[in-house]
């Protein structure tokens, strides 16, 4: 505290004074403190006089305060004047009450245990709280200091350095299984990502093949038409100078020829405008097959051999849709349906339990969706025969299985 805080405190809400006023006896305090206590005292009176009693607070000497209250009584500016310096000074290290700016803590609540400020006594939260002096509350809590020694190195402490071992341990433990997990993600999709790449590369390069081999169809064909309408045009400009010619023997000598160059172009023999398709189509097999394939067994996925196709082979009469199950019968192989067909019924034999009409019915019907699936594969990507084939007969099994434990 500072060495003139105490002169300065007003004696009824410790704290510094507010608007100092002077009562007869000399004594000093608030106003707001002196209308608390002439308030007070009202609260027992059934009339109010034409002068207020005012015993006061320090001699108890009784003073007559006129009826106009507080205002009357006259102001200490000696005291005022040198609150305002006093308050003016730099004073970082008083500390000073949060909620009550300006007001230092200068008294200790014995209830809360905590530094206050005057106003927090009078007209705070801590107003009726006991209360010690700072000096008191020094000395009693600095003796009690070795009790806190002891509650903070008690077994409770060991229990709770046990416990952050066991948790850091565990966290560990769990990142480091993180960290592995990491690693097989990344290489998972290394190599999820170079078969990708690779059957990507296979694709492309077959489709650049068969480029290949469409402009070894279409080049030769267009360069001698090309070469056919530009010698077309050249007999056509040749016709129009030969017009100008005024010399009957030069004309003759030269229509002769056009005559015979005119001829031998139009008995040229046309090239073959055949039209082919590129069978199968990518757009197709990725969509139809690639993309219903499991990811594990993508590298087991073969690239198709694609080939330029007459469309006449592919092509006949009816509607689009019997052409495209002709170009499928056509694809098919007779000798593997009917191996599949002998599988299926040779499955179907293997199991001891008898089935339901309801259950048989339900197994046809999975064995026709079956076969139209192996037939559809067969149709787009007839390379791919026994493999297709084996994972039927084992998607069979694992139906079937299913339906006679039921």
């Amino acid at each position: 505290m500072h060495r003139f805080e105490e002169e300065l405190t007003c004696s009824i809400c410790y704290s510094i004074f507010e608007d100092p006023r002077v009562l007869p006896c000399s004594h000093t305090f608030c106003r707001n403190c002196l209308e608390g206590v002439i308030q007070l005292s009202s609260n027992f009176s059934i009339w109010r006089p034409l002068r207020i009693p005012l015993k006061c607070p320090n001699c108890r000497s009784i003073a007559e305060i006129p009826a106009a209250g507080t205002e009357s009584l006259p102001i200490n500016f000696a005291l005022k004047a040198i609150i305002e310096k006093y308050r003016q000074e730099d004073r970082c290290d008083a500390p000073t009450c949060g909620e009550h700016h300006g007001q230092p803590l200068n008294v200790y609540c014995l209830l809360d245990r905590k530094l206050v400020c005057g106003h927090c006594l009078t007209i705070g939260k801590h107003n009726g709280h006991p209360i010690g002096d700072l000096q008191s509350a020094y000395l009693k809590e600095k003796e009690t200091s070795g009790k806190l020694l002891e509650q903070l190195t008690d077994k409770h402490w060991t229990d709770v350095c046990l416990l952050i071992e066991k948790l850091k341990e565990q966290k560990s433990q769990c990142e480091n299984i993180i960290q592995d997990d990491k690693k097989i993600v990344v290489q998972y999709f290394k190599k999820l990502s170079n078969t990708l790449e690779h059957k990507k590369e296979a694709l492309l390069s077959a489709l650049d093949e068969v480029n290949t081999h469409v402009l070894e169809e279409y080049e030769p064909l267009i360069e001698k038409l090309q070469r056919m309408r530009e010698e077309q045009l050249e007999l056509m400009s040749l016709n129009t100078s030969l017009q100008k010619e005024e010399s009957p023997l030069v004309f003759l000598e030269k229509v002769d020829v056009l005559h015979q160059r005119i001829k031998a172009l139009k008995q040229e023999h046309l090239p073959d405008g055949r039209s082919v398709e590129i069978y199968p189509r990518v757009g197709h097999l990725l969509k139809d097959v690639w993309s219903k394939t499991d990811i594990g067994q993508i590298s087991k996925l073969l690239v198709p051999k694609i080939k330029l196709i007459p469309k006449k082979k592919l092509r006949g009469k009816g509607s689009r849709k019997e052409r495209g199950e002709s170009r499928e019968l056509q694809a098919v192989n007779p000798l593997a349906v009917l191996l599949l067909l002998v599988l299926i019924v040779l499955t179907v034999f293997s199991f001891h339990k008898p089935l339901s009409s309801v259950v048989l019915k339900a197994a046809s019907t999975s064995c026709s969706k079956l076969v139209l699936l192996v037939y559809q594969h067969f149709c787009t990507h007839w390379q791919h025969g026994a493999d297709v084939l084996c994972r039927a007969f084992h998607s069979l099994r694992e139906f079937l299985g299913r339906i006679v434990s039921l």
